[in-house]
């Protein structure tokens, strides 16, 4: 099952380096794993994980939910926030405030 996270407020640079930490991993484990990482992107990206494990357990009854593991975590760029910072003799610089879009898929083992 699929769950898709789109317009997070974090580069998507910084992103990747949490979404490469749970790629492949039990959903139990990863969400786990999140718990422990001291970065702003896992509580988003523990959040999307266990909406997709509820999507995957309300389309499908016959489902065993421990046997679901993280087959495809994908983060893209999301637009740019374009915003201007006063700076010294008057003159303005440009702030780019970038968004990510996070797709997570979840696969059953065996």
């Amino acid at each position: 099952m699929k769950a898709t996270l789109r317009f997070l407020r974090i580069s998507a640079r910084k992103t990747r380096l949490v979404a490469d930490i749970v790629r492949g991993k039990d959903v139990e484990d990863a969400i786990f794993a999140l718990a422990v990482t001291r970065r702003a992107a896992s509580e988003p990206i523990s959040k999307l994980i266990a909406s997709a494990k509820a999507n995957a357990e309300n389309s499908d009854d016959t489902l065993d939910a421990d046997k679901l593991y993280v087959k495809e975590i994908y983060v893209n760029e999301g637009p740019t926030l374009k915003r201007f910072r006063p700076r010294a003799m008057g003159r303005a610089t440009r702030i780019n405030k970038r968004t990510s879009h996070v797709t997570c898929v979840l696969g059953v083992k065996g």
